[in-house]
């Protein structure tokens, strides 16, 4: 399977997040309150998605199979509204790239977790002594960004 294609999405989904970040928290500084602004951001987001399904067509679950999905699977979106109120609270505090490379960081431990013990539907992929030295790098990099 070519991963190209991913690899490039999933780039460009990673040079939205600091315009992301730097956008939400303006907001957050019009509005007056991180909550509300990622509220916004969040209602904002629901609306282009909606209008992309209905583009899209067809059916979706019935509430049959909707009530049948185990409760941790809801959590994505609490998730993602977490993350965009710590990045609106942070994004002015650490500046773009230290949010990012924090955020990176995160994600990496959290990856590793993830792929070692085949939580959340991952394909188990054991830690690895180069797993390991890339997250040493990625830590080392945080270090770096934020010092200097």
């Amino acid at each position: 399977m070519d991963s190209w294609p991913y690899l490039l999405l999933i780039i460009v989904g990673g040079v939205a997040l600091p315009v992301q970040a730097g956008v939400n928290a303006q907001l957050a500084g019009r509005t007056g309150d991180a909550i509300r602004a990622a509220l916004i951001s969040f209602v904002v987001g629901a609306l282009g998605l909606a209008i992309v399904a209905l583009i899209r067509g067809g059916s979706g679950p019935g509430l049959t199979t909707l009530v049948r999905i185990p409760w941790w699977l809801w959590i994505g979106g609490l998730l993602g509204g977490m993350y965009v109120f710590f990045t609106i609270v942070s994004a002015p505090k650490l500046g773009a790239a230290t949010l990012v490379a924090a955020g990176v960081t995160g994600q990496a431990i959290a990856s590793i977790a993830l792929d070692n013990f085949g939580w959340a539907g991952f394909v188990r992929h054991p830690v690895t002594p180069g797993r390991l030295a890339g997250m040493a790098l990625l830590l080392l990099g945080l270090i770096l960004v934020r010092r200097f």
